[in-house]
């Protein structure tokens, strides 16, 4: 793990509803932060664009820099492809986070940058299972942000901005 407080954070976005609290933990350390939002697991375009609307908001809020990863749902599912019948928290969400962090990884190599994602601030993703698919990396950062009742704080935030709240992860799999 490359963990410099001097280097640069390329913040893996999943939400606006998650990454706020995220956001202003980090924000607080002092750490120049740039959002990247690398979410082709979400289930439809529409869905997609929905949410990166509030990261935008988020971005423009905090006077952040944001990229947007393409978003190839097709090949995301070629990745968890004979997984789909798995229930959330079950085999396929290692190879979701996989997809968003391998690509969060290789843009943050390329700009000199280690990373982190706000999955972690989620009572429904495992910060095990994320920092072990993170792992993997040598730029990952392992912030657990549930802590200090982080996805509280996320949630406070994100209905003061008006953040479009989701009910769902994201990937059609998931829908309740």
């Amino acid at each position: 793990m490359a963990n410099s407080e001097n280097n640069p954070l390329l913040l893996h976005v999943c939400c606006a509803p998650c990454a706020a609290g995220c956001v202003e933990r980090l924000l607080e350390t002092g750490r120049e932060i740039r959002l990247y939002y690398s979410n082709s697991n979400i289930a439809t375009s529409e869905e997609f664009e929905r949410r990166l609307a509030s990261v935008e908001q988020l971005a423009g809020i905090f006077d952040l820099a944001l990229e947007v990863d393409p978003y190839r749902h097709a090949d995301w599912e070629r990745s968890i492809a004979g997984y789909e019948s798995e229930p959330e928290r079950g085999l396929r969400c290692p190879l979701c986070f996989g997809w968003s962090l391998g690509r969060t990884a290789e843009r943050a190599a390329r700009l000199g940058a280690n990373f982190a994602t706000t999955l972690t601030v989620s009572p429904h993703k495992p910060s095990r299972v994320i920092f072990e698919v993170g792992g993997r990396y040598a730029n990952f950062e392992p912030w657990d942000f549930k802590k200090k009742d982080g996805f509280k704080r996320s949630r406070e935030l994100a209905r003061e901005y008006g953040f479009y709240l989701q009910n769902f992860c994201g990937c059609e799999f998931s829908v309740r």
